[in-house]
């Protein structure tokens, strides 16, 4: 098949610009540190969360061409720049490079701390691409500490300590949805009849079994919080820490809802791409920031 030419519009399809709103974690220590004041730290998490999102874009694109004969045999996947055809594997070659040289760089005026995580980061994402994505179980934790990972590094940026109970609930909330993605994908995939997921080592039968666990661990990312709401860390915070009970049935309807559309078939295979879409997510966001905003 003759391959067309390379367009912007391919380019930052290939770089899923999209999926840079996993980066606003960066943010989250700086918000909670309540010094969102600070112009400087403003300026400095920003340039984190740049040079954060092109990394991980880089590794998009060595993912994607990793994963090439297997994307196009999956039907939303097979549309993507280098399985579609719409840009060569040689753009996505040179991409690579480029995209990690100006990560690289912006991470350098961030401070050495900041570097070091990027490039832990960098590592563990592409022993991912390699071979912790084939190994079962293993491939969600990963992809649940890739966003505890954005959390500590938006910390180390502004020189700012992350709480204990903030990591932990990350991962425990990360990890479902991670496991939602891999629940959605193997919905999808025993409606298409199909054994195994291609380039991954699920089958079919663990589809309730990711179910089980991911609904569960959603679940104790809210007893994380409930705990926290109640320690005494949290009190010497906020003026008004009772308020911040409001977010644990906030979180408890949108985690239900969320495992509810994916047994329904109606979460898309990427929980980033739903939650995009998806307006109850906007307002679940948007009241559990007020209500910490009231608590401060």
């Amino acid at each position: 098949m003759a391959k067309q030419a390379s367009t912007p519009d391919s380019i930052i399809k290939a770089m899923r610009v999209h999926q840079w709103v996993k980066n606003i974690l960066l943010f989250v220590p700086l918000f909670l540190a309540h010094a969102w004041h600070d112009k400087s730290l403003i300026f400095t998490s920003l340039t984190a969360f740049v040079s954060f999102s092109l990394c991980a874009s880089a590794f998009y694109i060595f993912n994607d061409l990793s994963d090439l004969e297997a994307d196009k045999l999956h039907p939303q996947k097979k549309s993507r720049p280098f399985a579609s055809g719409d840009l060569s594997i040689g753009t996505g070659i040179l991409l690579i490079p480029i995209l990690l040289g100006i990560s690289i760089l912006l991470s350098l005026t961030v401070n050495k701390t900041f570097f070091n995580v990027l490039i832990t980061y960098a590592v563990l994402t592409g022993l991912y691409s390699f071979s912790l994505k084939k190994i079962v179980v293993l491939d969600v934790v990963v992809l649940a500490l890739f966003y505890s990972i954005r959390l500590f590094a938006g910390a180390v940026a502004v020189n700012v300590q992350i709480s204990q109970w903030l990591i932990a609930f990350s991962m425990f909330l990360f990890l479902s949805l991670a496991f939602a993605k891999r629940f959605s994908e193997l919905f999808a995939m025993r409606a298409r009849k199909q054994d195994k997921v291609n380039g991954r080592n699920y089958q079919a039968v663990d589809l309730e079994q990711v179910s089980q666990l991911g609904s569960t661990s959603g679940y104790i990312s809210v007893l994380v919080m409930a705990l926290y709401v109640s320690s005494a860390e949290v009190a010497s915070l906020y003026s008004n820490s009772k308020l911040l009970w409001l977010i644990c049935p906030l979180l408890l309807y949108w985690i239900g809802r969320t495992w509810i559309l994916a047994h329904r078939g109606e979460l898309h295979e990427d929980p980033i791409v739903f939650a995009l879409k998806d307006k109850p997510s906007y307002i679940v966001g948007f009241l559990a920031i007020a209500i910490t905003l009231f608590a401060i």
